[in-house]
């Protein structure tokens, strides 16, 4: 069985990202990056993706990762809040913790992809 169907299917898909994009939306160190999206399309999108990602029978026809998220500066900070709230999201959602595992290992590869900014210089002593 898939992970799109142990979870519940394109249900389940849905209300994962309406309450992910309710938590990203409501992080101010977030929120700046979907100023002018048009949010209605980009759920859309990922609801298409993370179907395609987990098993479910979408096919997703997007930009790739790096060319969707070019030139916005993402940081590892802000992957790692992204990654948080897609946790908290699964979890409230009562989605099994070794299912979250999978699908945390499954978008774990895209960092590389999504994160643009560079790491700061750690500042020594003065």
């Amino acid at each position: 069985m898939s992970i799109y169907d142990s979870i519940g299917g394109a249900p389940a898909v849905h209300a994962a990202v309406d309450d992910f994009y309710q938590r990203v939306l409501s992080d101010p160190s977030l929120a700046p990056f979907f100023t002018s999206v048009d949010m209605d399309k980009l759920k859309a999108h990922q609801r298409s993706f993370i179907a395609a990602a987990i098993g479910g029978p979408e096919i997703f026809q997007g930009r790739d990762m790096g060319t969707a998220h070019a030139g916005l500066g993402v940081s590892d900070a802000n992957f790692d809040s992204v990654v948080s709230h897609l946790v908290a999201t699964l979890t409230s959602l009562s989605v099994p913790e070794d299912i979250i595992g999978q699908i945390g290992a499954a978008l774990s590869p895209l960092r590389s992809d999504i994160v643009t900014a560079p790491a700061p210089v750690p500042q020594g002593p003065a």
